[in-house]
């Protein structure tokens, strides 16, 4: 997959399209900061479930 998009990152800066390989890379930087959101969401998710067990565990005690 990384080779893939190396490829095409070289492509658009060999061919000269400057324009293009600026799209791209905002294009690949937004999808790196999605995977970061939902990765923190998901953690933050886990956590909060931990944390209402734990909580229960202690009631019942």
């Amino acid at each position: 997959m990384i080779k893939f998009f190396k490829k095409i990152r070289q492509n658009l800066l060999s061919e000269g399209k400057t324009g293009k390989y600026f799209k791209y890379a905002i294009g690949e930087i937004i999808l790196v900061v999605i995977g970061i959101l939902i990765a923190l969401g998901i953690n933050n998710w886990n956590e909060n479930r931990k944390d209402s067990i734990q909580e229960k565990i202690v009631l019942r005690s």
